[in-house]
């Protein structure tokens, strides 16, 4: 299925049952082609090219899903309002990839749907029910016999960080990414660090339950002036994305002072603290944490990761920096 470079590429097969992806990955697999899957919820960047180029490295054939996943928002989340653009994103992906791009954009009509053959949209507010569950969530579907009661939890790894204000988050991705894994057959799954407990989870939850899937990082990609990528930046006002420079700016500076003898977490967590309070944002975390487990640490003494989430305006936007000493 490899294409000559110097012709241009067809455009993508769109396939958005979950059976026909299933029949296209195994058939492709009965040709002895590798796939790649790069998951993500749209409106797409410049960020999410970079998983796309780096999943061309690890396999024959690369599939993109596109799927806003309702199971992890909370109900006073962002859902209804997040960026959606699809045939924009189409656009996209063939402007930056006029040669090759990706072989499946799957987008799926409900992948918490086992009634109706896929083809219904829920409203938001169907994925949660008032209950006696953990934070008044029960399930990701209707009530009924055909209401999604599954999760797959990472248990320690989900617990800090994003886990503390955003408790059911992580269960909705994991759970969203095993039936991509389950729905798409994948031999490698490209992840972008941006979201670096979510890339920690996920490829635990692959080894703790055998997934034959090779995960792949991707290193942050950034604006010019240090921002993150990220789709929800287009909701910063230019007030708000000047200010938010903040955020890259003390993570920076932090690294600089570890990777130059300063041990203290404290002192690096007072000092980008402070920065972004001082630039008008809102802190929700600023941890240093062991690159492996997650777990908080005091003493900058082996390989840490400085993550940060915090709101300018309405807008929380998370970032990270690796500090290898």
């Amino acid at each position: 299925m490899e294409k000559e470079e110097g012709h241009p590429r067809p455009d993508p097969l769109i396939i958005r049952d979950k059976a026909t992806m299933r029949r296209w990955s195994r058939s492709m697999r009965a040709q002895s082609k590798t796939i790649s899957l790069v998951p993500t919820m749209g409106y797409l960047h410049q960020g999410h090219f970079s998983l796309i180029t780096q999943a061309h490295t690890h396999s024959d054939l690369t599939v993109l899903s596109i799927y806003i996943n309702p199971a992890q928002f909370a109900p006073s989340e962002d859902l209804s309002t997040y960026p959606s653009d699809f045939h924009a994103d189409l656009d996209k992906l063939k402007k930056a990839f006029p040669r090759r791009g990706v072989d499946v954009v799957f987008y799926p009509y409900d992948l918490y749907d086992y009634g109706e053959g896929g083809r219904r949209r829920r409203r938001s507010s169907d994925c949660f029910n008032s209950g006696s569950g953990g934070n008044g969530v029960v399930s990701c579907v209707e009530d009924g016999k055909s209401g999604h009661e599954t999760w797959v939890r990472v248990e320690g790894l989900e617990r800090g960080l994003c886990g503390k204000s955003r408790p059911i988050f992580f269960r909705g991705v994991a759970t969203v990414v095993v039936k991509l894994f389950n729905v798409v057959e994948p031999d490698v799954a490209v992840l972008g660090k941006k979201d670096y407990q979510q890339w920690r989870i996920i490829c635990r939850m692959v080894r703790d339950l055998d997934f034959p899937v090779t995960v792949i990082a991707s290193e942050i990609v950034r604006e010019s002036d240090g921002l993150a990528l990220s789709s929800r930046n287009v909701y910063l006002s230019p007030e708000e994305r000047k200010k938010a420079l903040s955020i890259s700016s003390s993570l920076s500076r932090a690294k600089l002072a570890a990777e130059n003898g300063q041990q203290s977490c404290r002192e690096l967590k007072i000092s980008v603290v402070q920065s972004i309070i001082e630039a008008g944002g809102k802190v929700d975390y600023a941890e240093i944490v062991d690159q492996d487990t997650l777990e908080v640490v005091d003493v900058v003494d082996r390989s840490l990761v400085f993550c940060v989430a915090a709101w300018f305006g309405k807008v929380r936007l998370i970032d990270n920096m690796e500090i290898d000493v």
